[in-house]
């Protein structure tokens, strides 16, 4: 086992002396000394052909009858009859081949060594004292608080408990510019602090984190098999068997040993079986560099055939947090009446009074010291209160009714447009006289609708929101997003149900939600797509997590899917067409071993750069 493992360790240092070996013995044979270039071939073709042996053994341990095990028969066989020199180019030419393997299948894992890497091994845990203690990350424990310093990388998932700074969170969201963090903002272990200092309560630590999760799941995700994958693994199974009768066949009947041997050299499937993991692998480091995490080949594989995509709309399509969208006003002091506003609403938790308090103090309006006197609040109406000797009046259409006031021709038209435009509305009433109307909505992402445009033309067929909230936001949001059909009032079973209906008319259903109440229909969808936030849910339930929470990133994925399925059948061409150019050439006298060989090494280099391609594929803005 130990001569094995050290064989195995020095593969590429055998390489390098095979090839050494068999420079020394074309050069003994120019120099005409026949018996150098005889020794150095022979000696050459045995300490390279086993390792090879070695791998051959291995598998056929396990029953397998590897591309191993025909090549270590075919340079036996060519030893044997003695050309030395094709069972030396052969193994060299093997051994070189898989050593470029090796390092382009690493090269395609930079992005996942790259995460792994920036995981941090310690931290600096507070003291009771009030000092910090340096410990290795597996010692720290939920609610513990650590200090991180600029340039620092946080070390566990949690929330910052004092001071400010700016977080660089690329490993996580794939997103490279700085988002400011100060007290009660959540923070991602990974993450580096770029300025500043933070203490953060620990809330996750350890593999809970999010970025161990993130890493598992790629980790993971690279080493789940394709459907094409899975074909050639089943392809490979009765093909190499084949592969062995054919020269079995061959040599009886030709009675040709050398012309079996090199039927069994060139029939090996190098580039089919190393083709679709190779596209694989880069496409799924792609997105990971990018803040998208694909659970695997087979979800990749999917995802590209998908053409209904089903929206949830709150927190999805939409900010999920309701602002002043618009504000009609009727007084002269519009600054005064919205100070007003904002100081009643502060009576107030309902969402749509937060709204108006949020606009107010971003217009830096003065409203919190303004004295307020005899208030009440009105159920299913608003609420009424006297405020620096203005009495007040913030509501519904029922609550001016009651103060016997009535709108404005103009003043409905504004109500009706605002109504229209999905908006929930709070009329304000000073003294009597009607002063605003506020719109208050919850806002559509800016770059949605050019992003599903884009979605389009990448392929996507039906576009469909549904939503909890009422018909007429709902087909507002629709009607501004070119969304091609709409349910709204739906509860998260019904939406499960609508995504069963597409199934059932032969649609491929991708679901994207914000992967906490939408988990059913993600996890009932082809393909369940988390828009961003990373928590468990997200993570568990998804095929695919946007860490980014971002709809350019969607129309990556989406593209990227396309692309990679794309390159794997590209690769697969390219080996079966290699394969039969090789034995339909060996047939036809013009394809020997050593020619044949090169051929067949040179496809798997083929295969393996163009699926390189894949890391460096950005979809067109």
């Amino acid at each position: 086992m130990k001569v094995q493992k050290w064989i195995q360790d020095h593969s590429n240092h055998i390489t390098v002396l095979s090839a050494i070996l068999i420079a020394l013995g074309f050069v003994g044979k120019i120099a005409g000394v026949i018996l150098l270039y005889k020794i150095a071939l022979a000696v050459a073709s045995i300490i390279a052909v086993i390792p090879i042996a070695i791998h051959a053994y291995q598998a056929v341990k396990v029953k397998v009858i590897s591309i191993d095990l025909l090549v270590t028969i075919a340079v036996i066989g060519a030893f044997i009859i003695g050309e030395y020199n094709e069972s030396a180019i052969v193994t060299f030419l093997f051994l070189f081949g898989s050593y470029l393997e090796q390092k382009t299948l690493t090269k395609t894992r930079e992005s996942i060594k790259a995460l792994t890497e920036m995981a941090p091994t310690t931290a600096s845990v507070l003291q009771a004292d009030g000092t910090t203690e340096e410990v290795t990350i597996d010692d720290v424990e939920e609610g513990d608080v650590v200090l991180v310093k600029t340039g620092g990388a946080i070390p566990v998932d949690g929330q910052v408990v004092d001071g400010k700074g700016y977080a660089d969170e690329a490993a996580v969201t794939g997103e490279s510019k700085q988002v400011v963090k100060t007290t009660g903002d959540e923070v991602f272990s990974g993450t580096i602090l770029a300025d500043g200092f933070l203490k953060i309560e620990a809330t996750k630590v350890g593999d809970d984190t999010t970025f161990a999760k993130i890493i598992e799941l790629v980790e993971e995700a690279q080493d789940t098999k394709s459907h094409a994958e899975k074909f050639i693994d089943r392809f490979s199974q009765y093909y190499t068997p084949a592969v062995l009768f054919i020269a079995l066949i061959v040599g009886l009947i030709s009675r040709d040993f050398r012309l079996a041997i090199t039927v069994l050299v060139l029939g090996c499937p190098g580039a089919l079986v190393i083709g679709a993991p190779v596209s694989n692998v880069a496409g799924i480091g792609n997105g990971a560099k990018r803040g998208i995490l694909v659970k695997g080949g087979e979800a990749m594989d999917t995802f590209s055939k998908i053409d209904t995509f089903v929206f949830d709309k709150t927190g999805t399509l939409t900010k999920g947090t309701t602002a002043v969208s618009t504000i009609k006003n009727y007084t002269t002091d519009e600054k005064l009446s919205l100070a007003l506003v904002a100081r009643l609403e502060m009576l107030s938790d309902h969402p749509l009074g937060r709204a108006v308090i949020n606009y107010a103090t971003e217009k830096k309006l003065t409203f919190q010291q303004l004295t307020i006197q005899n208030n009440q609040t009105i159920k299913g109406q608003g609420i009424v209160a006297e405020i620096d000797g203005h009495e007040v009046c913030a509501g519904n259409a029922k609550l001016i009714a009651t103060h016997n006031l009535s709108l404005t021709p103009q003043q409905e038209q504004d109500l009706l447009q605002l109504q229209k435009n999905g908006s929930s509305i709070i009329i304000v009433v000073i003294d009597k006289k009607i002063t605003q109307i506020i719109g208050v909505s919850d806002i559509i992402r800016p770059e949605v609708a050019e992003q599903l445009a884009r979605l389009k033309q990448a392929g996507a067929k039906h576009l469909v929101m549904l939503t909890g909230d009422n018909q007429i936001t709902a087909e507002y949001v629709a009607n501004v997003l070119g969304i091609d059909e709409v349910h709204a009032e739906l509860l998260p079973d019904e939406k499960v149900q609508f995504v069963k209906k597409f199934q059932d008319q032969g649609r491929r259903v991708a679901f994207v939600g914000d992967g906490i109440n939408d988990s059913p229909s993600l996890a009932t969808a082809d393909i369940g797509i988390a828009m961003g936030s990373g928590t468990d849910v997200a993570i568990e339930t998804s095929d695919v997590v946007l860490m980014q929470s971002s709809f350019e990133a969607l129309v990556h994925a989406y593209r990227l899917a396309k692309k990679t399925v794309l390159n794997t059948r590209e690769n697969v061409v390219i080996a079966i067409g290699v394969v039969l150019f090789l034995l339909i050439g060996l047939f036809a006298g013009f394809i020997y071993m050593a020619s044949g060989m090169f051929v067949h090494e040179a496809s798997i280099l083929v295969v393996i750069f163009n699926a390189m391609r894949l890391l460096y594929f950005v979809h067109k803005k």
